[in-house]
């Protein structure tokens, strides 16, 4: 019985402190959209978003590497998608952090983002569009 109650508390202990770790991941889209405004001067997202300098991002978190339409990725991104073809979320969170440490020929020029919060943040902005710019379906 002892046992039981010291792996019980030491369970409950720890799903105290993965919690916070748990919500903070999920993002918050709102806030993402705000961080975005970093992203937009080389990506669009939302009805109507064409390709700039970068691709649109519409319905990217669950789409393939490298494979916007009408977009020239460069070849280290083609290359990487060999071995990664999907942006889910802990590939574009790496990428988010550090496109270049990521991709190290990548045409983005963008450092990434420091925080792992604005990380977490713009995955659930990006995530809340489907491929057609409309709003996604949760």
């Amino acid at each position: 019985m002892r046992f039981s109650s010291t792996l019980l508390a030491g369970a409950l202990v720890a799903a105290a402190f993965a919690t916070p770790a748990l919500a903070q991941s999920a993002g918050d889209p709102v806030a993402g959209k705000k961080v975005f405004n970093k992203c937009m001067a080389c990506h669009a997202v939302g009805p109507n978003a064409k390709n700039k300098v970068g691709p649109e991002l519409n319905g990217i978190i669950g789409e393939a590497v490298a494979s916007v339409e009408g977009y020239n990725f460069s070849p280290a991104l083609k290359e990487y998608a060999a071995t990664n073809p999907t942006w889910d979320e802990a590939n574009m969170t790496a990428w988010l952090a550090n496109p270049k440490a990521v991709v190290p020929k990548t045409k983005m020029a963008f450092p990434g983002l420091k925080k792992p919060e604005e990380i977490a943040n713009v995955i659930a902005y990006l995530k809340s569009f489907d491929e057609t710019g409309a709003a996604a379906a949760n």
